[in-house]
């Protein structure tokens, strides 16, 4: 979630513009831009020329508090202002430390619709409690938990389901029971990927098995973990085991799958999984311990 600086400036000069009585009276219906669609609320106002006033000509983010200016009027960001240098990006004259407090309230007054309103969302939020409310909103689209690749593709859930069908090739099955079977000809090379990503449909629900070898401190480690295709509320009402095992032997596991939202690494660095050492791993594949071949079972609940 972006932060927001405040700078004490009960010192500094402050340069209130003049009031634009027509800036005030704007058809607010034509300010919010052509993509966005609004929910049915009465009295919204919202502002289109003001929103452009309101983006920071550096980074072209929404400005807040302290919004600075130079003394020709050219506003920035505070985020901003150390990064060129005291010099306005516009004019190129010195900034100071002069607030546009006339642009910080007019943004006090703005009601805007949420930003993820074409997923769903149909809220409306006042311009300074949007930010906040867009970090946390249920319907922000998720991103692909495909591990094998830095893959920026974001989108609902049934959208994701066929990306990883169609583009990243992920095998997919329905059930919530599984039955694994990893190899691997050398398994004294430890390579920090995803060795493999299933996905399972059940209870209405999908979920990402993932495996893969990786260092734990010094020792390379195997780990599998499952997490679920939607928000960590949801998560929590499912459980799910791993089991893996032979010559006799056998290691279980027993957790809650994690949310997508939560990255793969995140999960991973957090060893919440079944983690097995590679000597062991090495004595579940049976024969001389020089190929790797490991089972690894399970099955996915929901809770009552």
């Amino acid at each position: 979630m972006a932060s927001v600086t405040y700078i004490d400036d009960s010192h500094a000069e402050v340069i209130d513009p003049p009031k634009n009585e027509e800036m005030l009276d704007l058809d607010v219906t034509e300010l919010v831009g052509e993509h966005i669609q609004h929910s049915p609320k009465p009295n919204v106002t919202s502002y289109g020329n003001v929103r452009e006033l309101l983006e920071c000509p550096v980074c072209l983010s929404a400005m807040y508090p302290p919004i600075h200016q130079c003394s020709n009027g050219h506003t920035l960001c505070s985020g901003c202002k150390p990064r060129v240098h005291n010099r306005c990006p516009t004019c190129r004259h010195e900034l100071g430390n002069i607030r546009c407090l006339a642009l910080e309230k007019v943004a006090a007054s703005l009601e805007l619709p949420c930003k993820y309103q074409n997923f769903g969302c149909l809220g409306i939020y006042p311009y300074y409690c949007k930010l906040k409310h867009e970090s946390q909103c249920q319907y922000r689209p998720y991103t692909c938990p495909y591990a094998g690749s830095e893959c920026t593709v974001a989108g609902d859930i049934p959208y994701l389901v066929n990306h990883l069908k169609d583009d990243h090739k992920v095998d997919m099955h329905n059930g919530s029971t599984f039955n694994h079977r990893y190899v691997k000809s050398n398994p004294h090379e430890v390579e920090n990927a995803t060795w493999m990503l299933t996905v399972f449909s059940c209870f209405g629900q999908y979920f990402c098995l993932h495996f893969e070898a990786f260092q734990l401190g010094m020792a390379p480690v195997y780990i599998a973990f499952l997490r679920f295709m939607g928000d960590d509320a949801e998560a929590k009402n499912y459980s799910y085991s791993l089991e893996v095992g032979g010559s006799g032997r056998k290691m279980t596991w027993q957790g809650v799958p994690r949310s997508i939202r939560d990255s793969h690494r995140k999960v991973r660095d957090s060893y919440d999984g079944l983690i097995i050492q590679r000597n062991m791993a090495l004595f579940f594949s049976g024969g001389d311990r020089k190929e790797l071949k490991l089972r690894v079972t399970g099955r996915i609940w929901k809770e009552q």
